[in-house]
């Protein structure tokens, strides 16, 4: 049974997507694909693959990243491949902000709101388990499946923090690479979690709005000059992304940068919407759940 769409959700949809608000619809009903992503820490991916096609397992290739797929299968979660860590369920739009980072074995990287670990996870992956990787978040329960999940992946190269990150710049740490994936209303996520769709309110974008610009002023006082931040959310809000990128640009002093996803189907961030323009927005990147039948997701390079 679908949840009940409010009228302020359709009201602010129907103005943002105009004709392809229907799809949107189609795609709340629809739901997303599940995914999974090869540890290639702990597996290679073509020994996993034929692992889980033995059990029945049908898998499909991600299309802009190689090593995850769309399955189909019941129990994900159940395998004995899942519980000795070749394989973390997660949803295939959230492999798109470590790509777009691509840190380094040699780096400093901060994942400054890392909890449950998926990006985490898969940028230690992406580092081969070297350099450094500190995984903060500020609340303790979701420590907790940050920490389980550093585990059962194998990452060794990580150091796990609970820090407000709004003030984490006093420490005087600083990194080549942040990872800056914000506390957001999740309005994207409606086509997996239709309980999005009751919790949404604009008044809780608008909130959430000043405590990303907190966070993302306080990763930048963190980044290293000539570092590269990678902001996001899962939210299909502008207050949530491009307005916050303005701020980024205009008050933080930090510049945009091109990004190219191969195989992902999106479309450039909003550059001017309810009499408002918007900075770099044109460097950014938005994708809906109807886009790729994921979870809708908004991604920006940020150099310092």
């Amino acid at each position: 049974m679908q949840a009940k769409i409010y009228k302020s959700f359709e009201e602010r949809y129907k103005g943002l997507l105009a004709e392809e608000y229907s799809k949107l619809l189609e795609a709340i009903k629809t739901g997303v694909r599940p995914c999974i992503r090869v540890n290639t820490l702990k597996i290679e991916k073509d020994k996993l693959a034929e692992s889980l096609q033995a059990k029945g397992w049908k898998l499909e290739q991600v299309p802009w990243y190689g090593n995850a797929f769309f399955v189909h299968a019941d129990t994900l979660s159940k395998a004995l491949e899942h519980a000795l860590g070749y394989y973390f369920i997660q949803d295939a739009s959230s492999l798109v902000p470590p790509l777009v980072l691509s840190p380094q074995p040699t780096e400093a990287v901060l994942d400054l709101c890392a909890a449950p670990g998926s990006k985490t996870t898969f940028m230690a992956e992406l580092m081969q388990n070297k350099g450094m990787l500190v995984a903060n978040d500020l609340n303790i329960k979701r420590l907790k499946a940050l920490a389980c999940n550093l585990q059962r992946m194998g990452v060794v190269n990580a150091i796990v923090t609970s820090y407000d990150g709004r003030s984490l710049f006093k420490k005087g740490w600083k990194f080549d690479k942040i990872l800056l994936d914000a506390p957001c209303s999740g309005s994207g996520t409606v086509a997996s979690s239709q309980s999005a769709l009751l919790f949404w309110s604009e008044k809780a974008v608008k909130k959430l709005s000043n405590v990303q610009k907190d966070l993302l002023a306080s990763a930048a006082k963190m980044l290293k000059e000539g570092g590269t931040l990678v902001y996001s959310t899962c939210s299909m809000d502008v207050e949530e992304n491009e307005a916050v990128i303005d701020f980024a640009v205009r008050k933080l002093g930090m510049k945009t940068e091109k990004i190219d996803v191969p195989g992902l189907k999106y479309r450039q961030g909003i550059s001017e919407h309810d009499g408002k323009q918007f900075a770099g927005a044109g460097d950014c990147i938005r994708f809906y759940p109807f886009d790729n039948q994921t979870e809708g997701f908004f991604v920006c390079k940020l150099k310092k």
